[in-house]
């Protein structure tokens, strides 16, 4: 039996504020439900954010002293099984009883800590996996430590290491100050973690893994090129032959239209009819008009710069003069939250803004919109047009990283599922609004490509084979 411990900062349903928690979450039930063979447990720390009743759930295995540079710092272990997948949480409230999961003074010490318990009660929960597989900056130290300090130790030996890059934007620097009183390395680990005269964690995890893994296909090539690669294309070209992109997933039942307890209805593709009942009942929350035949066009979306939306600032005015309402869901810059607020106050009768971060209103959006806008400048992965996808809401998207590979143009020979452009400007964006929208007035022609679209699998079975394929070939030394 096979042996895989996810190392990861988050993971739904325990602690999530984006895609990472939705990987963690699901990535190992599909790994388990490929493969019975594996024995797939996930090590997380446990924040104070956890809800109260899950909390109330977990069970403690023990409690050790970890060592971090002249810290001695107390390290609880709890446990609980959630869909056949052993987790593991670190407690120490210090660290992690916070109000926020990041962000913090000092999240390098945090993380830190974290990295080093992973590796350290590895004895005590009587777990050495063949295989580590540590995600983001957060967990980056795992790679790290078990590279330069426990690989020289029997126990510890045999353990490959599989990192994960899903976002390279995110990197963990810091300044040499912090190398031996924070993250508790040496002058021989200097030019592990050197990069640009600062320390960069993503950096030392990219030269220290065995193999490394983005979330697209796409992505792994984008992040070669300068333009994509935040600073780091030159060591990610050094390190590309064990470099490989393989496209996230969804879980389909926990996005699932046909029994999703927080729609307003439940619907298939085979009643795609009832899908206006919750669009009805959408525009009635929102108190927009109830108009059957005018689209809903939703952005479901972290208000930041990269997520394209300095396009939508620019070609707002031109979308507006279609027939159409627009749903703005998320939080972010307070410039786009100002522009969408104001817009919303303009065009009270065709916009609305809710600055927050909702699921259960994300997911009504998700069943209540017709089309989903997500005009990324870059995506490594995007869930959100696979989730509009499986609720039957078209996707309109920029052809960069995952969506690239997940959304084809309805133009395309072979029929797509959505609507792209390739050219990053706001007139190509305002022109696949317009096919979109011209193509919704056809309801014989809207329907099917929303019958389509809800078909297409998006489930992680097809990455689960990948990335079982790729553990096996790393466990043997093939690459």
């Amino acid at each position: 039996m096979k042996k895989i411990l996810f190392v990861a900062s988050e993971a739904v349903p325990f602690a999530a504020s984006g895609g990472l928690g939705d990987v963690i979450g699901s990535l190992p039930v599909a790994l388990k439900a490929n493969d019975d063979k594996l024995d797939i447990r996930v090590i997380m720390p446990l924040y104070g954010t956890m809800d109260s009743s899950l909390r109330e759930q977990l069970s403690f295995v023990t409690s050790t002293q970890v060592s971090l540079s002249w810290r001695r710092q107390y390290c609880g272990v709890y446990t609980y099984e959630h869909r056949e997948v052993t987790y593991y949480f670190i407690d120490n409230e210090y660290y992690f009883k916070r109000s926020f999961l990041y962000g913090e003074f000092d999240d390098a010490e945090r993380f830190a800590f974290f990295c080093k318990a992973v590796l350290e009660v590895m004895p005590i929960i009587d777990f050495f996996p063949d295989i580590m597989h540590s995600h983001d900056w957060q967990t980056a130290l795992s790679v790290i430590y078990l590279q330069r300090k426990y690989r020289q130790k029997k126990r510890w030996a045999d353990i490959k290491s599989v990192f994960t890059i899903h976002n390279i934007q995110y990197q963990g620097i810091y300044g040499f100050e912090l190398l031996g009183d924070i993250f508790d390395l040496g002058a021989n680990d200097e030019i592990t973690l050197e990069y640009n005269g600062c320390i960069n964690l993503l950096k030392g995890a990219v030269v220290c893994a065995d193999l490394l893994t983005t979330v697209s296909p796409t992505y792994a090539k984008e992040i070669l090129s300068p333009k994509f690669s935040h600073g780091l294309h030159f060591v990610l070209e050094q390190n590309k032959g064990k470099l490989f992109g393989i496209l996230n997933g969804i879980d389909k039942e926990h996005y699932n239209p046909s029994r999703d307890k927080e729609l307003f209805a439940n619907y298939s593709f085979r009643s795609i009819d009832k899908k206006e009942v919750g669009k009805a009942e959408l525009q009635k929350l929102l108190e927009l008009p109830q108009s059957e035949r005018t689209p809903v066009l939703a952005i479901i979306s972290r208000l930041v710069e990269h997520k394209g939306l300095d396009l939508v600032t620019l070609a707002a005015e031109d979308i507006l003069k279609e027939d159409v309402q627009i749903v703005i869901l998320g939080k972010g810059d307070y410039y786009f939250e100002s522009f969408f607020s104001g817009l919303a106050e303009r065009y009270p009768e065709k916009v609305k803004t809710i600055l927050e971060f909702n699921t259960v209103l994300a997911k009504r959006i998700y069943a209540g919109a017709d089309m989903l806008l997500m005009p990324s400048k870059s995506e490594p992965c995007g869930l959100a047009q696979m989730i509009a996808s499986r609720y039957g809401t078209v996707p309109i998207i920029h052809e960069t990283g995952g969506l690239y590979d997940s959304i084809k143009d309805i133009d395309t020979e072979s029929g797509g599922n959505g609507f792209t452009f390739s050219i990053y400007s706001a007139w190509d964006l305002l022109c696949s609004v317009k096919r979109a929208v011209s193509l919704y007035k056809d309801t014989v022609v809207w329907n099917e490509l929303v019958k389509k679209i809800m078909l297409h699998d998006f489930s992680w079975k097809k990455s689960a084979c990948e990335y079982t394929a790729l553990y096996n070939k790393l466990k043997e030394d093939k690459f």
